[in-house]
């Protein structure tokens, strides 16, 4: 796996203040990746995180963890004090670290290391069974992936600029889901398993999305036409969002390769059409071809 060399990705804590002196040497090493030190660091992180997680995921199978608990235990001692020290490294070279610390990835960087340090201080933590929610919470740690490869920044990019297409779709569906259920509702009443609207909405999200639990069927014939209907419905509101994100996604790779795309144009003079994007002049008879205004 390769870490992002690209501005974009090592400018990005640049609010955090860069400090002078070794600070901002050791500044350039953590945040900054266009420099072998840089590089090899990000690198060296991935690597890290991605077997940390490989650990919890093993130590969560009982026959590793019963064979293998010495291991494991070393194992994520070692990874935990690992990301100890690189927080602190982080909140070192930062003229203002407790910026950091609430940040996103600040947040992320503590709940990666607490866990451990939590079951380390609760004694008889056997007689508390919600500690393991603690120590799942070690998987944050994939999050962490986020600042070093580039495509998480774009399709982060691309969602926060569909959010409001994506939350206009999120509400036709909504209503699609009331008014279906409520008819459902309707249709097979509390002797089929419809007990209430909320019921029958969760059985049209369900059916919906095509997940199909059969825990609540229709029965009736009217209520199996409906259902068929929303079973074909899902197959085409499940194809929105992807196409509302995959539009933002192609516009901002275009912006980033040289601006807004240019569409080929037709000569007004003699009807020619299939002229090069930047085209000035129309390839058949000479004549100026028409400007036009850049298309996003």
């Amino acid at each position: 796996m390769k870490a992002s060399a690209t501005p974009q990705a090592g400018q990005r804590p640049a609010r955090y203040g860069r400090p002078d002196g070794w600070r901002g040497r050791l500044y350039d090493v953590i945040f900054l990746s266009d420099s072998t030190a840089g590089r090899r660091f990000d690198i060296g992180l991935v690597v890290a995180i991605l077997l940390s997680i490989l650990v919890v995921v093993l130590d969560s199978v009982p026959m590793i963890r019963e064979r293998h608990a010495d291991l494991m235990h070393v194992l994520e001692w070692g990874f935990t004090l690992l990301f100890t020290i690189e927080y602190a490294a982080r909140l070192l070279c930062v003229r203002q670290p407790l910026r950091y610390a609430a940040s996103f990835y600040g947040i992320v960087d503590l709940l990666s290391v607490l866990p451990t340090f939590v079951s380390l201080l609760v004694p008889g933590s056997e007689a508390l069974l919600d500690i393991r929610i603690l120590r799942l919470l070690r998987v944050f740690r994939i999050f962490k992936l986020t600042l070093y490869i580039e495509e998480y920044t774009r399709l982060g990019e691309a969602l926060a600029a569909s959010r409001r297409k994506i939350l206009v779709f999120l509400s036709v569906v909504l209503m699609a889901v009331l008014i279906l259920g409520t008819i459902m509702y309707v249709v097979e009443g509390p002797q089929h398993g419809y007990t209430s609207i909320p019921t029958a909405m969760y059985w049209a999200i369900v059916t919906m999305t095509t997940v199909g639990y059969g825990d609540i069927t229709p029965h009736t014939t009217l209520g199996k036409a409906i259902a068929s209907f929303m079973m074909l419905l899902g197959w085409g509101i499940l194809a929105v969002p992807t196409g509302i994100v995959t539009a933002e996604m192609t516009a901002r790779r275009n912006d980033r390769r040289g601006g807004p795309v240019r569409l080929p144009r037709t000569c007004e003079a003699c009807g020619s059409a299939g002229h090069d994007a930047g085209a000035r002049f129309c390839k058949d008879c000479g004549a100026a071809l028409p400007a036009v205004t850049p298309r996003r």
